[in-house]
């Protein structure tokens, strides 16, 4: 008696693509602030930038988490699909 055997061929799944195109440039820092006339001027620059700043590093830490999360349902989806797709003993194995 012989053994059936089969394969699952499938395409590899480029889960980076899904990445929108505008986060892989980074998220930029804010702008340093531009030296005002008195004190109470030097301090809101220096308060707005560091407000900025703290606003750039949120959206980009927000990018990190949310590629992952991209990525890690694509690969998901890709082991599923494969699964699914194996031959089984008798429709049901």
């Amino acid at each position: 008696m012989g053994c059936a055997h089969s394969s699952v061929y499938v395409t590899k799944g480029d889960c980076s693509r899904l990445v929108p195109d505008a986060w892989r440039g980074g998220v930029q820092s804010a702008a340093a602030p531009v030296e005002g006339s008195d004190e109470l001027e030097k301090l809101k620059a220096w308060v707005n930038f560091g407000l900025a700043q703290t606003g750039n590093l949120v959206i980009a830490n927000s990018r990190t988490q949310d590629t992952l999360g991209i990525i890690e349902r694509c690969e998901q989806r890709d082991r599923e699909a494969i699964e699914k797709a194996k031959p089984k003993f008798l429709g049901l194995f």
